[in-house]
């Protein structure tokens, strides 16, 4: 069964730069696990951002690799002081 990532955090920062450094992460997992990101900002707070990872076969594997992928682009560097990600994890129903 595959499982989708639905990854939350507020971050204040240009949106340039969130887009390149979550892009540049997103684009070395997509090369590691085959599986394509999503980045979006919330219409009503674009403080708030999403990365979106769907349809996951290996969910061990692939949340190995984000936590890895985090740490080396730096990603926590971006979100503001007192916030974190928040993941999500989602099955199909039925």
């Amino acid at each position: 069964m595959t499982c989708s990532y639905y990854i939350y955090y507020r971050s204040r920062r240009p949106e340039r730069e969130i887009s390149a450094v979550v892009g540049e992460m997103q684009a070395a997992l997509a090369r590691e696990t085959g599986i394509a990101g999503r980045l979006m900002r919330r219409t009503e707070d674009p403080a708030t951002w999403m990365e979106v990872y769907e349809a996951v076969p290996d969910t061990a594997d692939f949340e190995q690799r984000l936590a890895a992928a985090v740490v080396r682009f730096a990603v926590d560097r971006l979100l503001d002081a007192d916030a974190r990600r928040h993941v999500e994890r989602f099955v199909p129903a039925g």
